[in-house]
């Protein structure tokens, strides 16, 4: 068997996990769960983001340049930065850097994460709708309804 053929037959599993031996799904296996991993750093990374800026903003910082800033704290560019927000996977060398330069355990950034709840800044526009909607009457309540329809529809 050449080379190549091994390559594609031990990929096959993937496409369709219920075909053959064990050590096909077993392989399939591997590779669901490294793809979670990935979904669990890139989640828990931008959690970190949203946190680090939501405190450099309640603390007077302007929010522009607060990426650059994000991304030389992690002492990393900000094109990877970027990189990493999109698609980019976190490999473990660079999992353990982020976690050491946020103050977070080792293995920090791998597992899953429930929402913590509602940011500071969620609560803070939850609370200014809920005084605008008192505020105003019918029609208003109306106009405000519609404008967050218009605004989630475009999202």
């Amino acid at each position: 068997m050449q080379r190549w053929e091994r390559t594609v037959k031990s990929l096959y599993p993937i496409v369709n996990p219920r075909d053959n031996c064990c050590s096909k799904n077993l392989s399939y296996a591997k590779h669901t769960s490294v793809s979670n991993i990935t979904i669990h750093r890139r989640r828990n990374v931008l959690s970190l983001f949203q946190a680090y800026a939501e405190s450099a903003v309640a603390g007077g910082a302007a929010p522009k340049g607060l990426e650059q800033t994000f991304a030389a704290s992690l002492e990393i560019s900000p094109s990877m930065w970027s990189q990493i927000k999109s698609s980019r996977p976190i490999g473990d060398k660079l999992a353990r850097q982020i976690e050491q330069h946020c103050k977070k355990p080792a293995g920090w950034l791998d597992e899953e994460r429930e929402a913590e709840g509602l940011t500071q800044a969620e609560q803070q526009f939850l609370a200014l709708a809920l005084k605008a909607w008192r505020a105003t009457n019918s029609e208003g309540r109306k106009k405000l309804r519609s404008h967050l329809k218009d605004l989630a529809a475009g999202a």
